[in-house]
C-alpha cells in the first residue's frame, strides 16, 4: 500500500513538473502570442510580455514577430503614361498588427512576403502605368531646371511627384492589409531610373541642353564684357577730354600771364626788347658754318653795324 502511494506521489509530482513546463509560457519583448488548440485559435492575442498559462498538451504557442518588417520588391521595368520604360526599385516596412488575423489568413512571415509581392507589386505597376514620366522621376518641391527625356517638356513642375506616388501607392495598398493582420507602414520608390534606350536619349538630350545654357552663359558674359568695357572707355575718354580741357585752359592762362610779364618788361625799354630779339633770331639763323650775305639797310645788320662804328 505504501508503495503504491509512493508511485502516485512521483506520478503527481512529475505531472507537475509537465504541467509547469508545458502550461506556463513566457511572451518576449518585441514578440506576441496566439494560442489555438488542435489548431483553432483560443481568445486574443498576447501582445504584452510577461508570464502566461495555457492547457498542457492541449494548446499550442504560436509566436509572432511585433517588429517592423523590411520588404523589398523585385526590381522591374514598367512602362508609364506616355509610354516610356522605367526601371524601379521599390521597398516598403510592414508589421503584424493582428496576430489573430495573420494566423488564419498568412500564417508565416514568408507568405508574407510573398503576399506583400503581388499587393504592393500590383499597385505600383498600377500607379505607374496611369501617371507621366515627369511624375515618377520628379519630387513634388522640384524647383531645379533638370533634363527630361525628348518627349517631355524641360522645366514642368510636377503635380503629384515621386513623394506623392508613394502615398498615394501607401494609401491604395494599405486597403488590402486589414483583412490580412497587416500594418503597411510606408512605401518608397528605392530607385528610379531609366532603361539603357531611354538612358542614352536622356544623356544625349543633357549634353545638348547643357551646351546649349553654357553658350547662352557665354553670350551673355559678352554681352556684359562688351556693356563694362563701352563704360569704361567713355568713362576714359570723358576724363581724358576733361583732363585735357583742363590743361589747356591752365597753359592759357599761363601764355596769357607770361604774355603780360613780358610786355610789361619789354615796355619799359622798346630798343632793348628790339635788340634782345634780333639776338634771338642771330642764334637761330647763324650756325657753324654759315655765311650771311646782308644789306646795307637790312633790321639784321644794324646792330652789326653799331658795333663796328663802336
Amino acid at each position: 500500500m505504501k508503495q503504491i502511494a509512493n508511485f502516485l506521489l512521483i506520478g503527481l509530482v512529475l505531472l507537475g513538473i509537465v504541467v509547469v513546463y508545458d502550461g506556463f509560457f513566457i511572451v518576449e519583448e518585441g514578440k506576441q502570442v496566439m494560442i489555438t488548440q488542435f489548431g483553432k485559435p483560443i481568445g486574443l492575442p498576447k501582445t504584452e510580455a510577461g508570464l502566461y498559462f495555457k492547457m498542457p498538451f492541449l494548446q499550442q504557442v504560436n509566436e509572432f514577430d511585433k517588429r517592423i518588417f523590411i520588404w523589398n520588391g523585385e526590381p522591374n521595368q514598367i512602362p508609364t503614361n506616355d509610354k516610356t520604360f522605367v526601371y524601379l526599385d521599390v521597398t516598403a516596412r510592414w508589421r503584424i498588427a493582428d496576430a489573430l488575423k495573420f494566423m488564419q489568413a498568412v500564417r508565416t512571415e514568408a507568405r508574407a512576403q510573398s503576399l506583400l509581392d503581388d499587393i504592393i507589386g500590383g499597385t505600383v505597376r498600377d500607379m505607374v502605368n496611369k501617371n507621366d514620366l515627369i511624375e515618377i522621376v520628379r519630387s513634388s518641391d522640384w524647383s531645379m531646371d533638370t533634363m527630361t527625356p525628348s518627349n517631355q517638356e524641360p522645366g514642368k513642375k510636377p503635380q503629384l511627384g515621386r513623394d506623392g506616388i508613394s502615398d498615394l501607392i501607401l494609401e491604395a495598398a494599405s486597403r488590402a492589409m486589414p483583412q490580412y493582420g497587416i500594418e503597411l507602414r510606408d512605401v518608397m520608390l528605392k530607385r528610379v531610373n531609366y532603361i539603357e534606350s531611354v538612358r542614352l536619349r536622356v544623356y544625349d538630350r543633357m549634353i545638348s541642353e547643357r551646351k546649349r545654357i553654357a553658350a547662352e552663359k557665354r553670350s551673355m558674359g559678352e554681352g556684359q564684357k562688351a556693356r563694362i568695357l563701352g563704360t569704361v572707355d567713355r568713362q576714359l575718354k570723358e576724363i581724358t577730354s576733361t583732363a585735357n580741357r583742363e590743361a589747356l585752359g591752365i597753359k592759357g592762362k599761363a601764355d596769357a600771364e607770361a604774355t603780360q610779364i613780358y610786355g610789361d618788361a619789354y615796355s619799359q625799354d622798346p630798343d632793348f626788347y628790339a635788340f634782345l630779339k634780333t639776338l634771338e633770331s642771330y642764334a637761330s639763323i647763324i650756325g657753324a658754318n654759315t655765311s650771311l650775305v646782308l644789306s646795307s639797310d637790312s633790321d639784321i645788320y644794324k646792330y652789326l653795324k653799331k658795333i663796328k662804328q663802336n
